[in-house]
């Protein structure tokens, strides 16, 4: 190598040492308490212990406090475009705002960075944290950088150049690293915090970072997320290579403490030196020292005032207690100990229901009103019935009935939950079906008013139209082979015989699945197989009585199929049992003689609901649910089919008899006291003329009662 080449050799690692000898050049310090190493003004004092108390708790103050000697934050030169070139910094310090009444702070406090020692102290400062005011507020010549801790937004951190104005802003958070989330914080608790400021100028990142301060800890780390960060090109703001950095605090018409507990600074680094948490200075008790004195002024009349308020809060909780006993109040006889499974506490249904408002309730008829509730403990959805009682005759009985039918268990019956006496109410708890029942369904048009939900699926949705309440035929007939399932249960499938006797669209239940369950067992009566009804009152729906019910009042399973009948013509027509022309001189419609007509105009398919008519359907199935509807409204008894046959029939296990129109109005009876519909069945596959001599027609009579 030649004596050139070496030279040039020597003076590239001179170059490189002295740069990189600069560029490590840095401004450090830890202090953990303060004493002469910081100069202060305004409020702001230094304790015996080392504590920086920036302001104390008094209103409208100012503090402010300096690192004694400027640090270098620049080498001073300036680059072809006139800008001086600064240096990265970071920051760590441990600070608390103890407000004089709990959330009642006011103002805040901020880190500074300025080429001049003495911010103002007047009153201007208050709001601009006393960094700025009203003059020098906003000015480029300021040459001010700030991060602020404040008030506003119930605990705000943001940065600021020049003047108040962020330049980015956001409410105080932690970086939880058990959770991987922020956690929003309260910097006005008087609790301690730790904040971490870094800045890198080459990529002119400006991170701030806060976190709560641990009792048991002697260090905590950096957070691994600074919850503000924002990108700032500091050159012009940073006036010279030389900054004061240090503190400035205002406490406004709210007395706030503003302490300093521990700080350290670092040039040429992102990282500060860490803090030793146990070496830094107690935080004073916060006592107002003017409270000593206002609290021996108060105590002669503070407590005669409070012994009166005692004696009356004492009164007023004997009279709620009183009240509250009264309130929940029940019926509660020996008796109904052996039902104690199925009876519910009445404050548990009072509270499930919200007092009963009328938000909760879910219909309303003359039985009776129901309403939505959750019960308590379980958090179950039940439907409360409300039906009154005046009188304890037969009630020991009913209750039997009413715990005897909780044992019920079928996936097309709603279940009976249980019940509750008090003073003159019956309630009666059902598990809740979130779809509501099927007459408003089948008669509302606007279904969405009574809080029906849908399941979720498209697919599987009830309303097979654009006009809400209208089932497509698919739905209508799995929830009429539902009903009839659950109806062959009640009359065949139990140890007792059930009778219903309040079968209709308005007692049928849709679930979350759109299942028909059969719903409102407070008409129902119980039988032991084989035996013969009693005589009970005339009790039902005007439009579902069986014709030997009004004349005998005896409700047996045939009442039963009845009331089945008219259900499978009102969901198959949509029409109810009886409708009013819209001509007011018109008289009621009969919607079974209007279908019998239909049949006999040889225009049966003319019955069903005008909204299937558009649809998909099967007309095999809507011939038979009509057909079927007549049969099982036969004014005989003995001429209807059973719950079974009915089952069979549409399940297609058996055939419905060749019948015509003609069988409900020839005027004469065919069928013997003792027949049966089986009876029937196989006598009318040996004659030839199935048409003649056959019972009595229906007609609207039949819905009225004799007063027998």
């Amino acid at each position: 190598m030649d004596e050139t080449m070496f030279l040039l050799l020597v003076h590239v690692l001179i170059f490189f040492f002295f740069f990189g000898l600069s560029s490590s050049i840095s401004d450090s310090f830890i202090l953990n308490g303060f004493s002469d190493d910081v100069t202060t003004e305004g409020s702001a004092t230094i304790a015996t212990d080392g504590l920086l108390i920036l302001t104390n708790i008094s209103r409208k103050t100012i503090g402010h406090a300096f690192y004694t000697s400027p640090l270098r934050l620049g080498d001073g030169k300036k680059s072809k475009n006139h800008h001086t070139s600064i240096f990265s910094f970071s920051t760590s310090f441990v600070f608390a705002i103890v407000p004089e009444y709990p959330q009642a702070a006011s103002m805040g406090m901020a880190f500074v960075m300025t080429p001049r020692k003495h911010l103002p102290l007047d009153i201007q400062a208050e709001p601009y944290l006393g960094v700025f005011d009203s003059i020098t507020n906003g000015s480029s010549t300021n040459h001010i950088v700030a991060v602020e801790f404040s008030d506003i937004m119930n605990s705000r951190v943001a940065i600021h150049v020049n003047g108040q104005v962020p330049l980015n802003a956001r409410k105080a958070a932690y970086y939880d690293p058990k959770t991987s989330k922020f956690t929003n914080l309260s910097i006005f608790t008087g609790e301690r915090m730790q904040v971490w400021i870094d800045y890198d100028s080459r990529e002119m990142d400006f991170h701030v970072a806060i976190a709560p301060v641990p009792t048991d800890m002697d260090r905590i780390a950096i957070p691994s997320r600074p919850f503000l960060s924002t990108k700032i090109n500091l050159t012009d703001a940073i006036f010279n290579k030389d900054m004061y950095v240090g503190f400035s605090a205002s406490a406004g018409m709210a007395a706030t403490a503003h302490y300093i507990l521990g700080w350290s600074f670092e040039t040429n680094s992102t990282t500060a030196p860490p803090l030793r948490l146990s070496n830094l200075p107690k935080l004073p008790k916060p006592i107002n020292p003017n409270n000593s004195n206002r609290l021996t002024l108060l105590l002669p009349i503070a407590v005669p005032l409070i012994a009166a308020l005692l004696l009356l809060l004492f009164a007023a909780l004997v009279i709620l207690g009183v009240r509250r006993t009264r309130k929940y109040a029940e019926e509660l006889e020996d008796w109904e100990k052996e039902y104690g499974p199925h009876r519910f506490c009445y404050k548990d249904l009072y509270r499930a229901t919200g007092r009963f408002k009328d938000e909760k309730l879910l219909g309303a008829g003359g039985f009776g009103k129901v309403y939505r509730g959750v019960l308590p403990k379980s958090k179950d959805e039940i439907a409360v019935k409300k039906i009154s009682h005046d009188s304890k005759q037969g009630m020991r009985e009913f209750v039997a009935e009413i715990a005897s039918m909780g044992r019920l268990r079928h996936r097309n019956l709603v279940q009976l939950l249980g019940y509750c006496r008090r003073k003159g109410e019956l309630l009666l708890v059902y598990e809740f079906m979130p779809n509501g029942s099927l007459d408003k369904l089948l008669f509302e048009q606007d279904a969405d008013k009574y809080g029906y939900r849908n399941s979720g699926d498209s697919s599987s949705s009830l309303w097979a139209s654009s006009k809400a309440g209208v089932l497509n035929w698919s739905k209508r007939f799995r929830i009429i082979k539902g009903v009839a399932s659950g109806l062959l249960y009640l009359h065949q499938g139990w140890d007792q015989l059930v009778v219903h006797r309040d079968v209709k669209a308005s007692n049928v239940l849709l679930d979350a699945e759109l299942n028909a369950r059969l719903g409102d067992f407070g008409l129902a009566r119980l039988y032991d197989h084989g035996t013969n009804p009693q005589t009970t009152h005339l009790v039902g729906t005007v439009g579902y009585m069986a014709p030997e019910f009004i004349r005998q009042g005896k409700a047996t399973a045939a009442t039963d199929v009845f009331a089945f009948g008219i259900f499978l013509l009102e969901i198959a027509c949509g029409r109810r049992p009886i409708e009013h022309k819209k001509s007011k001189t018109s008289d009621e419609i009969i919607t079974f003689d209007w279908v019998l007509k239909n049949w006999s105009k040889q225009a049966l398919l003319s019955s069903m609901d005008e909204n299937i008519v558009g649809g998909e359907y099967a007309t095999e199935e809507v011939n038979l649910v009509l057909k079927l509807g007549l049969l099982c409204c036969h004014s005989m008894e003995n001429a209807r089919p059973n719950m079974k046959q009915v089952v069979q029939l549409l399940d297609g296990d058996i055939l419905l008899p060749d019948l015509t129109p003609d069988y409900w109005v020839n005027n004469t009876v065919s069928l013997k006291k003792n027949d049966s519909f089986d009876d029937y069945l196989r006598s009318r596959a040996l004659q030839s003329d199935p048409c003649s001599n056959v019972a009595t027609g229906y007609s609207s009579d039949l819905f009225i009662s004799d007063g027998r």
